[in-house]
């Protein structure tokens, strides 16, 4: 198969280029104490640092948990696993109360954290930049957990679960 012709990228070029590349899945979530927590599906979770831990997310401009996170100087990240594919569809919807009726762990400080998630993560703004269309925030983690299981993965548009090639875990170089 033959590649087309190198061009400009669009916002629709970028989005299928970028749904090429397999990621997991979380939800952020914030308290800016107004009374309703907000929370949003994100797949732009990165770790930038181990010691300091430092995780990075990506936030929409204007959304409700972009602000609440300003707002608050804090977040909490749940990483999900393969059966929270509904939780995933869930959180990244606009609008509305999204945890009515949802029961969910809390992060010491009270922040709001999905059940059985593989990963709770408690952070603290280091930093944040605007980046595009985007707040970049940079998160000290200062609390945290995890468990076994298989993540929720999203690929090209589509959610799945991730399954190996049966060989011995690879150990990472530092």
């Amino acid at each position: 198969m033959t590649l087309p012709a190198f061009h400009a990228p669009t916002p629709t070029d970028m989005r299928r280029s970028m749904g090429r590349f397999t990621t997991g899945v979380a939800v952020v979530s914030a308290d800016d104490g107004g009374g309703d927590p907000s929370a949003m599906t994100i797949s732009s979770l990165t770790s930038i640092s181990l010691d300091p831990a430092i995780l990075l997310v990506s936030l929409t401009h204007g959304s409700r948990t972009t602000e609440a996170v300003e707002a608050a100087g804090s977040f909490a990240v749940s990483v999900l696993g393969s059966r929270q594919e509904a939780l995933a569809r869930r959180f990244a919807t606009r609008g509305g109360a999204r945890f009515d009726d949802l029961p969910c762990d809390r992060s010491r400080s009270g922040l709001p954290l999905i059940k059985d998630a593989l990963a709770q993560l408690e952070c603290r703004v280091h930093s944040a930049h605007d980046i595009g269309d985007h707040r970049v925030f940079y998160g000290e983690v200062t609390d945290m957990r995890c468990r076994e299981g298989t993540g929720l993965v999203f690929y090209s548009g589509r959610f799945g679960d991730f399954h190996d090639f049966g060989h011995d875990e690879v150990p990472w170089l530092f």
